[in-house]
């Protein structure tokens, strides 16, 4: 710091004299010459210069020049000028000593500040200001020039742990944050790939004809573009390269005289010589003669191929094996097929000829190299590797049977006897020595020597008794359980050819010498079964249980019930039933016994053990003998999978056990009447109605008896029965339950019931006028229609038949009427609605329709039913823009009605019908209505196959939907055969539907109150058209 001091203060006072001098200006005269002259002798005195101007200009001096300035003044300011600091303010930047670094000079006259800067051994740190950071300082390390000790690692590789550390503990959440920030940057802005992507996989459904019916874009190119003139190159003669050799000119045209002469003789004699030196080309003249002769080129090209083929052909007989004319094609079948790379074979090649150079005693190497050149094509090459392999590793069991397999036949055996010999104990050397010789009585002796050897090998026995006769294989076995005493599967086999007697005395010694084994005890239970002493079955497994806890073995349930299983499926039903009954409460809580064994007889029944299922369902009956829920999971199996008398017998135990359970009463019932036995299901509804007195499902079951027998005025005297009777309480809070319009019950529930006490059912009511409507009596139905509406005046269905009773009879204005009376008292009943709607359209008063499905929208919004009609309404009417309009505004309300979407996909036109039945199952992926829209969509197209996937899809998903039943059965009935259209239609019976708009338009018509599922369903189909 002392010389900067120094260098301040001698600048500091050159400037206060520098300051003084200005007020002394003096100037020296010019020295006068002494002689001559007779002016004063000596200098002259020394005077001012200038002093009258000096005067002048201090008069004009402003009187604030060199006083202070005034605190806070910045020279500038008021005029817009800002303060700045020069170097000439701070001081020179270098001291006096530092070299001079002139920055500009040449390349050949470098300073010495440069030439220190080139002899420094490391670069300084740069410390200029605009590489220093307020938070993290300069760029660069300002110790880097420092050594590096190891204190310094340490600190170093602490820094770089705790920076590891504080990295990783919100790594999770910071990666899991950025892939959602990915994921929504890339639904907000797609790529155009993504965009595009479906369409791109809808390319693999376009045929060949849909692909070149496409019309071509047009070209925008220009005339010469769009028309270029291809170069047409035509063959040119032998003759006239020969001709303009000799002439060294070129010509533009053929010579006539090559056409005269054939196009091989010239005009001039020499042939091929040219008239100007140097001309002769060297290799297209014949030595001696300078003829170009291409003929013998080819001659030459052909005695080529000939010797190669020659070199290819049988040495022995003289004739060739190989097609001249498929020569080249047959070279592609040796081409390697191992589809590697050849420099990663040859890296291979070379790293695993390292291994074997460095461990020739390591089997893997040898097999890996040998397997290498095999798939690269090289057979003889493996071989020869294989067979030096077991030169190296004699005892290497891999290695021999690897020479064996790439060995050929009569070589393979050779080398399987060399192996015996090295390996006399190895059992997979003696089994492939067997499956190398081709006659059986080879096999068996190869096998015979193997077992003389190694006597304990199971599987060598059982390779050997495989092939013996049943005799011989009994004395084998023999012979086999006394060397493997503790091989459950010798002691199986040899039972299973044994007598009845001899095999209980093997079962008997196999456990003894395995007292922990289950199949043992299971082989003999089903011995005994087999042999009809079916009574021992339960002893014998109830004894496998206790003798295997005895001897420490945990009884596993699971595996016990899949012993069962297969017992199932080999045909012995009381083992299985014995085994069920033994461990189906082994392990489980008794709260949870119910529920595991329903579950367990689900799964049983998936995997086709039925007799197993059944017995789970009778031993549950018998610990829950009071379980509805238990007799009907048993009655709907024996429906499912047994006879109509063992679910006879079911339900007849069932209801003795459960008597208020109405369904075991009426599926009992409907067994009797399918088989034609109406007596017996009138005696079992008796017994019900006793059971279950005054019970609603057993008053209408039976007078659907009694009405599809023809048995009319019974039915009749049963409903005014019904009517007559009060209901019961569980009924009347049914009811209640299912009216949409009592919901204020309860505030008023004393009083409603008190109300309700004394009328009968309003269903009951239902079915009388429905019994008097279809058997023609209109005017006995109008009159119980009046008397049920004074009941229940907020039953829909009650007001929708009378309006179709009156609309059957003629008058429209009575139905209007009815239909209005209905929608005061049930303003939230569609098909009312509906139905009013309907009837306005047909008499030609399409406004009226129009304002009552706005009307109903209104009160009923969000509902896709009244949507859907006022969509078809104005699409009838021919209205197709504002149908459109209509569906555009009903999936902005109900954007997931599955109904809306399936008319949506056929309002649009076909090109457009796909891409829209996309969105739909986007919105409605699992809804039937979508599904059955995508069928049709197929089958409209003629891809039946496609298509028939999705009907059977759609009924899979709901079986209740007529209309896909229907359909179905349409298209089967147009590109089926017989016996898939009888299949639809099974299965379409034993489904029983009952929803559907064109199903329930049929079904519950007064004409067809007496068809049957299946005769339904033909109608149905027959009603369709194929206008989508």
């Amino acid at each position: 710091q002392q010389p900067t001091t120094k260098r301040l203060f001698a600048l500091a006072c050159a400037n206060v004299i520098k300051s003084e001098q200005p007020s002394k200006i003096v100037t020296k005269a010019p020295p006068v010459p002494a002689a001559g002259g007779g002016g004063a002798a000596g200098s002259a005195p020394v005077l001012p210069l200038a002093s009258p101007l000096i005067g002048g200009l201090n008069k004009k001096k402003k009187p604030f020049l060199g006083m202070p300035a005034p605190l806070g003044y910045v020279p500038g300011l008021g005029r817009g000028a800002t303060g700045f600091t020069t170097r000439s303010d701070i001081g020179p930047a270098r001291d006096a000593n530092d070299p001079v670094d002139d920055r500009h000079a040449p390349p050949g006259k470098r300073t010495v500040g440069d030439q220190m800067k080139k002899n420094q051994d490391d670069d300084d740190e740069d410390l200029n200001d605009t590489n220093y950071d307020e938070f993290n300082g300069y760029a660069g390390s300002l110790f880097s020039s420092g050594p590096y000790e190891k204190d310094d690692e340490e600190a170093d590789a602490i820094y770089a742990a705790l920076d590891k550390r504080m990295d990783e503990r919100r790594k999770e959440r910071r990666e899991l944050r950025e892939k959602e920030e990915i994921e929504k940057y890339r639904m907000e802005r797609p790529k155009i790939q993504q965009q595009f992507s479906d369409l791109k996989r809808k390319l693999a459904e376009v045929s060949e004809e849909e692909w070149l019916s496409i019309p071509e874009v047009g070209d925008a190119r220009n005339k010469r573009q769009r028309n270029p003139r291809y170069e047409k190159l035509t063959p040119v003669p032998d003759s006239f390269f020969a001709k303009h050799l000799q002439g060294g000119e070129n010509h533009t045209t053929v010579d006539p005289l090559q056409g005269q002469f054939g196009g091989l003789n010239t005009p001039f004699p020499g042939g091929l010589n040219t008239p100007y030196p140097g001309g002769m080309t060297p290799g297209l003249m014949t030595p001696g003669t300078g003829e170009l002769d291409m003929r013998k080129i080819g001659q030459a090209r052909n005695t080529l191929m000939d010797m190669r083929l020659s070199q290819v052909s049988d040495s022995v007989s003289g004739q060739t094996v190989v097609d001249p004319k498929g020569y080249l094609t047959d070279l592609n079948s040796m081409i390697p097929t191992h589809g590697g790379d050849i420099s990663d074979i040859k890296k291979a090649r070379l790293l695993l000829k390292s291994v074997r150079e460095t461990n020739p005693h390591h089997p893997p190497a040898w097999i890996a190299s040998a397997r290498l050149e095999e798939v690269t094509g090289k057979l003889q090459v493996a071989r020869n590797l294989i067979m030096k392999g077991t030169e190296m590793c004699p005892k290497s069991e891999d290695v021999w049977l690897e020479a064996a397999r790439l060995q050929p036949g009569d070589t393979a055996k050779a080398v399987v006897a060399q192996a015996v010999r090295h390996l006399p104990q190895s059992v997979r050397i003696y089994i492939r020595a067997a499956e190398l010789e081709t006659d059986v009585r080879a096999k068996k002796r190869v096998l015979r020597k193997a077992l003389e050897n190694v006597s304990k090998s199971v599987r060598l026995w059982k390779t050997a008794v495989e092939l013996e006769e049943p005799e011989d294989a009994r004395i084998m076995l023999s012979r086999a359980v006394e060397c493997c005493p503790t091989s459950v599967e010798l002691w199986l086999a040899l039972a299973r050819l044994e007598t009845y007697e001899n095999a209980r005395r093997v079962l008997n010694k196999a456990r003894e010498n395995i007292p922990t084994d289950r199949h043992i005890w299971i082989t003999a239970a089903k011995l005994e079964e087999a042999n009809g002493n079916t009574q021992m079955v339960e002893k014998i497994i109830d004894r496998a249980i206790t003798s295997l806890r005895a001897n420490g073995v945990e009884i596993n349930r699971e595996q016990w019930i899949q012993d069962a299983e297969e017992c199932d499926k080999a045909g012995s039903v009381a083992t299985c039933q014995a085994i069920i009954r033994a461990v189906i409460g082994i392990g489980i809580e008794e709260e949870d016994c119910k529920h595991t064994w329903m579950e367990d007889a689900e799964s049983c029944v998936a995997h086709g053990a039925l007799e197993c299922a059944r017995a789970i369902y009778a031993h549950a009956l018998q610990v829950f003998p009071s379980k509805k829920s238990v007799w009907l999971r048993a009655a709907y199996f024996e429906k499912s999978h047994g006879t109509r008398e063992s679910l006879e017998a079911l339900l007849q135990r069932a209801v003795a056990h459960c008597p208020k359970a109405e369904v075991l009463w009426l599926m009992g019932a409907k067994s009797k009447w399918l088989a034609e036995d109406v007596p017996a299901a009138r005696s079992i509804l008796a017994l019900a109605f006793q059971a279950n007195p005054n019970s609603e499902e057993i008053w209408l079951a039976a007078v659907k008896l009694e009405s599809e027998n023809n048995e009319y005025e019974r039915a009749r005297r049963l409903l005014a029965k019904a009517r007559s009777s009060a209901p019961t309480a569980r009924v009347r809070c049914r009811l209640a339950r299912e009216t949409e319009s009592e919901l204020d019950l309860i505030g008023s529930h004393g009083q409603r019931e008190r109300e309700r006490e004394n009328r009968p059912n309003r269903t009951v009511f239902m079915k009388s006028v429905k019994l008097e409507w279809v058997l023609g009596n209109i005017e006995a139905a109008q009159e119980l229609c009046t008397e049920a509406l004074k009941h229940y005046e907020d039953f829909p269905k009650l007001w929708m038949m009378r309006g179709q009773i009156e609309e059957q009879s003629g008058n429209t204005d009575k139905a209007r009427e009815a239909y209005n009376q209905g929608l005061k008292k049930c303003p939230h009943s569609m098909p009312l609605w509906l139905l009013l709607s309907r009837l306005e359209e047909r008499v030609g008063q399409l406004t009226r329709a129009r304002a009552i499905l706005e009307k109903a929208r209104l009160k009923n919004p969000q509902s896709p039913e009244l949507w859907l009609e006022s969509v078809r309404l104005e699409y009838r009417a021919g209205l197709k823009n504002i149908s459109n309009t209509l569906m555009a505004k009903a999936l902005q309300e109900c954007p997931n009605s599955g109904i809306l979407w399936a008319e949506a996909v056929f309002l649009e036109a076909r090109p457009q019908r796909k891409t829209k039945s996309v969105d739909a199952l986007k919105k409605c992926e699992h809804d039937p209505h979508v599904l059955l829209a995508v069928a049709k969509l197929f089958w409209s197209e003629r891809k039946i196959t496609k298509s028939r996937e999705w009907f059977l899809r759609t009924v899979k998903i709901e079986p209740d939907l007529g209309d896909a039943w229907a359909l179905f059965y349409k298209f089967e009935l147009q590109h089926g055969t017989q016996e898939q259209q009888d299949e639809v239609k099974k299965r379409c019976e034993n489904a029983e539907p009952r929803h559907g708009e064109l199903w329930c338009a049929e079904s519950k018509h007064v004409l067809n109150w007496q068809k049957k599922i299946g005769e339904i369903l033909v109608l149905v189909a027959s009603q369709i058209k194929n206008t989508f």
